[in-house]
């Protein structure tokens, strides 16, 4: 189970009233973005971590950093590639940076959350997520809704989680990682019709993979559609020999 991790920026910004202060929960997303030395670098950052040069985007972003260091989308992506390589000190410090320079940018909360959830974190996440859906100007609900379903699962709230993916799909009803967990989620509870259909239209907006075939096999299994699920079981084989999905396949044909 991925759970997913989004890239971005932007600053906080509030609003007053005559009547008294109103906060303004739309943070720089409402606003001109402040025009960065380091900006240039954090791009570079972002491309070489795209083709895992970590390496080299761990220069860049350590040379934005040098040249502006209150850069709140520096602190975040750094603080993604220090998760992905297994520092979690460096990647939480980073992270707090962000979040205190653009405490209303929901892509920073996004991120924050699901390396919250990655610490085991649950309750920390979830209040990272809410602050990402708090934006009205969020662009993409549906990533960080997905993510704290991811993390609800995690946490063992299979209730919770549906409740999130179905309020993605209400957002996005093509957005894939979604789909996918709620086909998982009703071949789990028992409801092979719709885990039938949200596989369908998994597969109709991305490439199929090992486990989503695995999964295809099983539910039409259970569905009785014998031609189907040799079908999945066809292409698993051929498209996805090396596939831990295969040990599973063996496994439960020898059953």
């Amino acid at each position: 189970m991925k759970i997913l991790a989004s890239v971005f920026l932007l600053t906080l910004i509030a609003g007053c009233a005559s009547q008294g202060t109103v906060n303004d929960t739309t943070g720089n997303l409402g606003i001109e973005k402040r025009n960065s030395p380091g900006k240039i670098y954090v791009e570079m950052g972002i491309a070489y971590m795209r083709e895992g040069q970590d390496a080299v985007a761990l220069k860049k972003l350590r040379t934005a950093l040098d040249v502006d260091d209150k850069n709140p989308e520096a602190h975040n992506v750094i603080a993604i590639l220090y998760e992905r390589l297994g520092e979690s000190e460096l990647a939480a410090k980073h992270y707090d940076l962000a979040a205190k320079l653009d405490s209303r940018d929901p892509f920073i909360r996004n991120a924050r959350g699901s390396f919250f959830c990655k610490q085991n974190q649950y309750d920390q996440a979830d209040e990272e997520f809410q602050k990402a859906l708090a934006n009205p100007l969020y662009p993409t609900p549906w990533v960080a809704l997905t993510n704290a379903g991811l993390c609800a699962e995690r946490a063992g709230d299979k209730e919770k989680a549906e409740g999130y993916y179905r309020r993605a799909l209400s957002a996005n009803n093509r957005y894939s990682p979604a789909l996918f967990q709620m086909a998982e989620l009703s071949f789990e509870q028992d409801h092979h019709l719709s885990a039938r259909a949200y596989l369908e239209r998994y597969h109709g907006e991305v490439a199929a993979s090992a486990t989503s075939l695995w999964l295809g096999v099983r539910v039409e299994q259970k569905l009785g559609d014998r031609q189907k699920a040799v079908e999945y079981k066809r292409r698993l084989l051929k498209e996805f020999p090396d596939a831990p999905e295969i040990q599973a396949l063996n496994q439960s044909e020898r059953r």
